[in-house]
Formats: structure tokens, sequence, C-alpha cells
């Protein structure tokens, strides 16, 4: 019995100091969630703290438009990125508002600019949850079918947070590493050759490549739309590639992009 209860006491206080890191490594990462962390105590953090960055591209030669992700949480193409041809792409982010897509892609279909819906999207959010959910960390971004674009990162984003827009391009992140992430991404977007699907991915390697997101890596995904640019009759979609849980997504996703540009040279030489 007093073996038993000396184990007991052991695995108490291992998995003590296991929380004990955790919450430290999550407060030391972002101001807002250390307020929040202080107000309610470690068992009722609002969200797992996950980093996210993402990019917007589009081609001119060929009108494609695209976005691509990568982040440190399960399946995260399911909810930041959005597209529809002749319409344009959206990625919604850090403290996210899932319906931040339809709502822009609903607003750019209207013949809204970026910069418009951005300013209506944030007027109309109601910040139902401003203790848990704030609508001050908001980030996302959003690219019409002319490769114009705008993006918001809110003040309240988990740091570092930030974005840079480049000539038809938009890179946007949230608990990184610093600005050199999103720097070298539209750099990466900005001299890579060949299709988008490449650029997309040559920009989500740059990203990591400069510190990435400081939680690691989990999943990734790319999205890109043209009218009637898909292999099949009636169909908008280009590329559609996700990795929903993998210990390097970004080289998993260059995987399946690698494949796709095969196949489209094999198409192409018929």
């Amino acid at each position: 019995m007093e073996i038993r209860k000396r184990r007991m006491e052991i695995r108490k206080t291992s998995l003590a100091l296991v929380v004990a890191a955790a919450l430290a490594c999550a407060v030391a990462a972002s101001p807002p969630l250390r307020a929040q962390v202080a107000r309610a105590g470690a068992n009722a953090l609002p969200w797992p703290p996950v980093a996210t960055f993402s990019i917007v591209g589009y081609d001119p030669v060929t009108g494609e438009v695209g976005v691509a992700v990568q982040s440190r949480v399960f399946s995260v193409g399911n909810g930041v990125i959005w597209g529809e041809a002749g319409v344009g792409v959206v990625a919604t982010q850090a403290i996210v508002d899932v319906s931040y897509g339809p709502q822009a892609l609903a607003l750019l279909r209207e013949g809204r600019s970026p910069e418009e819906a951005v300013r209506l999207i944030l007027a109309r959010d109601p910040d139902p949850d401003p203790e848990r959910w704030t609508k001050e960390g908001r980030q996302f971004s959003i690219m019409n079918a002319r490769g114009e674009v705008a993006t918001h990162t809110g003040p309240r984003a988990s740091e570092w947070a930030g974005h840079r827009i480049g000539e038809h391009v938009s890179a946007q992140g949230n608990i990184l590493a610093g600005p050199a992430v999103v720097d070298d991404m539209v750099a990466a977007f900005e001299s890579t050759p060949g299709h988008l699907s490449l650029r997309l991915q040559a920009a989500l390697e740059a990203g990591q490549a400069a510190g990435g997101d400081t939680r690691g890596m989990q999943s990734a995904a790319m999205l890109i739309v043209q009218e009637d640019g898909g292999v099949w009759l009636n169909n908008d979609v280009v590329l559609r590639l996700q990795v929903d849980d993998h210990d390097d997504p970004i080289a998993e996703l260059r995987r399946l992009v690698e494949i796709a540009a095969e196949r489209r040279e094999r198409r192409r030489r018929r």
C-alpha cells in the first residue's frame, strides 16, 4: 500500500509539472492569452493555443487565384481557407470566426472590393464572446479574382502576429517567430517561377525556414480555383490538397503538389 501511495504521489507531481510547463509556454507566447489565463485560471483556457500562417496569391497569366496554409492544429484546411472561381479566396485565422470565409466570398460576389469586404465584416461582427473569443484577435485576408487583396490583423491576435502585402499576394500569421516569416513568404512567392501551386508551396516553405510558428506543425492545405480550370467538366477547382495530421505537413504537401504538377504536364503533352 505504501509503494502504491508513493507511485500516485509521483504521478501527480509529474502531471503538475507538465501542466505548469505547458501553461508557462502558452502565457509567454501571447500577452492576450496571458491576461485571459490570469482571469480564468489554468483550467479554463478559452482555446488551445495554436499558430497559423497562410498566403493568398494570384497568377495574372493564368487567372488562377489560390490560398495555402500551415498550422499547429488538426485539419486546418477545414476552417481557414475558402475560395470560389470568378470570385476570390479567403484565409481566416487567429481567434477565428469561420463565418468570415463565406461572408467574404458573398461580399466579393456582390462586387465589393476586398477593402470594403474587410471593413464590412469587422463592422458586422457582433463580438458574441469578447472575453473568450475576442473580435480584436481576428486575422483574415481577402483576395478577389483580379488579385486585389486586403488583410486585417487584430490588435489582440497572439504575438507575433502580422501580415505583409506584395504584388498579387498577401502573407499573414500569428504566434510566429517574427516578421521575417511573412516577409520571406512574400519574397518566395514573387521570385518563384512556374504554376501558382509551386509559388504558394515555396512561400509556405520559406515561412517555415524563417522560423514558422512557435508551436510547431501539424496540418497544411492548399486551394486553387479558376472558372472551368479543373480536370473534369464543370469543375472550377484547379487543385484542392489537404494534409490533416503529419509530422512535416509542408513536406507532405510538397509531395502532393509535385504529383499534381506531373499530371498537369502529362495532360499538356497530349
